[in-house]
């Protein structure tokens, strides 16, 4: 990411599809975004490796538009391995490795929905059908895990949450680990279906992760509601 990245990023205008603008716009101007940028800028003088390219913070929301959101999957910090974040939690281009806890979503998936696993790590078909793969923390520096946290991302990502659950009605969000519940702590059960569980990360995926369901329950929901399910096939590439 370079300094103009970062300009662009946290510019009152940025690039972020104009229906998330419409909800989010004042956040460019609140004074933790400005000490975000400040951050970011500060750390790309020092020649640190920020991950994702900066073209590529805002993915999630510009991969589906605010009034197509049917389901939120929520993560935490972006990938910190070369050419792994692209800014869609839990995804990975074409070519890179799969991840661990990506790894185990697709168990669950095979096991809950018999979908074969693919060759791949690319969730980019699941956005395009309204599920926001969204972090909370939108940035991390290279090889450094949770570098991005408590700069003012999550005061962002809250911002979002918190429109698509005042704004919306009968959107699926799937919490999965304490970090994400406690994040998605103001959503409304009434108005949302909410379904939580252990994260898939190998450290807690077999105590409660396998077997959850999340997928086949999610979208019985969505049918309920006359929505289209989820393709959770991925496919080879």
């Amino acid at each position: 990411m370079t300094e103009a990245d970062v300009n662009k990023t946290t510019s009152p205008d940025p690039k972020l599809d104009e229906s998330w603008l419409e909800h989010l716009r004042p956040e460019f101007n609140k004074p933790y975004m400005k000490d975000l940028k400040q951050f970011l800028i500060s750390e790309k003088r020092l020649n640190k490796t920020i991950y994702p390219p900066g073209s590529q913070i805002f993915s999630a929301f510009n991969g589906t538009q605010f009034a197509k959101v049917r389901l939120v999957i929520l993560g935490q910090d972006p990938y910190h391995g070369p050419g792994q974040a692209h800014g869609l939690s839990f995804s990975v281009r074409p070519g890179v490795r799969v991840p661990p806890s990506l790894v185990n979503i697709y168990k669950e998936i095979e096991r809950d929905l018999n979908i074969p696993r693919p060759n791949n790590g690319f969730l980019e078909c699941w956005a395009k059908q309204g599920v926001l793969l969204l972090n909370s923390v939108l940035t991390v520096e290279r090889g450094n895990a949770g570098a991005h946290q408590k700069k003012g991302w999550e005061n962002f990502t809250d911002a979002a949450i918190a429109s698509i659950a005042e704004k919306r009605e009968n959107i699926v969000f799937l919490l999965w680990g304490s970090y994400a519940q406690k994040k998605g702590r103001f959503i409304d059960r009434n108005k949302h279906y909410v379904l939580e569980s252990v994260h898939p990360s190998p450290l807690s995926a077999h105590r409660g992760f396998i077997g959850n369901g999340h997928f086949s329950k999610a979208n019985e929901f969505l049918k309920s509601i006359n929505e289209t399910p989820i393709d959770w096939s991925v496919g080879d590439l």
